[in-house]
C-alpha cells in the first residue's frame, strides 16, 4: 500500500512535521510504503487561473501549462491508496505554501467556458485521506474558528479522497521550539492506522 504525506509547514521539526511523522511511522509500521512531500522544498508556482487545465471532457486531470514539480508531486498522489494532508493554521488558514498547491489542484475540475461552476473529475471515496492542523488557539477553537479544516477538506475532495480522520492540534505556538504531546502523538499515530 502506498501513502503519501503532504506537508505544508514551512519548519521541519515543528508540530506539524511532528504529527505527519508520527501518522506516517504509524502506516509505515502496519506494512505501508509512505513518502512525504515537504511543500515548502518543492517548485510549486502560482495558479494563474487561465482555466486551460480545465476545458477538456473526462475523469483524467487536465493538462496544466506550468512547468514546475507540481505534476510529480499529483503522479505520486493518484498512485497513492492513502493520504495524509498537513498544513499549520496562519492568518486563520492553511499556510500560503499550502493554499499554493491546493489551488494547483485546479486540474481536477471540469469547468468549460459558459458553466456557471466546476465539476470535481474523481468521484470521491478512490482513496482515504487524513487531516492533521495546528493552531495556537486551543484546539477546539482552531477547528471551529479556522478555515484549515475546510482547505484541507476540499483537498481531499479534490483528489477523490473520503476523510478518514483529522486532528487538530492546539497551543502549538506556546514555545520556540515545542515538542507533540504524548496525546497529540497516540492520535497521530491512529491516524496513520486509519489508512491500512
Amino acid at each position: 500500500m502506498k501513502i503519501l504525506a503532504i506537508n505544508g509547514s514551512y519548519r521541519r521539526g515543528g508540530i506539524i512535521d511532528q504529527a505527519v511523522q508520527a501518522a506516517a511511522a504509524a502506516a509505515r509500521a502496519g506494512g505501508a510504503v509512505v513518502e512525504t512531500v515537504l511543500l515548502s522544498e518543492q517548485r510549486v508556482e502560482f495558479c494563474t487561473n487561465c482555466r486551460a487545465c480545465t476545458q477538456a471532457p473526462g475523469d483524467k486531470r487536465g493538462a496544466c501549462p506550468l512547468a514546475d514539480d507540481m505534476n510529480g508531486i499529483l503522479d505520486a498522489a493518484e498512485a497513492a491508496q492513502g493520504l495524509i494532508l498537513a498544513a499549520p493554521v496562519n492568518c486563520f488558514n492553511v499556510s500560503a505554501v499550502y493554499r499554493r498547491f491546493m489551488e494547483r489542484g485546479t486540474p481536477y475540475a471540469y469547468w468549460p467556458w459558459g458553466a456557471l461552476a466546476p465539476a470535481f473529475r474523481l468521484k470521491a471515496g478512490g482513496r482515504k485521506a487524513v487531516l492533521i492542523t495546528s493552531s495556537a488557539m486551543p484546539s477546539v477553537f482552531g477547528r471551529l474558528f479556522t478555515g484549515a479544516l475546510r482547505a484541507l477538506r476540499l483537498t481531499a475532495r479534490t483528489l477523490g479522497a473520503k476523510v478518514a480522520g483529522t486532528l487538530v492540534i492546539g497551543l502549538a505556538s506556546a514555545e520556540e521550539k515545542p515538542a507533540l504531546t504524548a496525546r497529540d502523538r497516540r492520535l497521530a499515530e491512529k491516524l496513520g492506522r486509519k489508512l491500512l
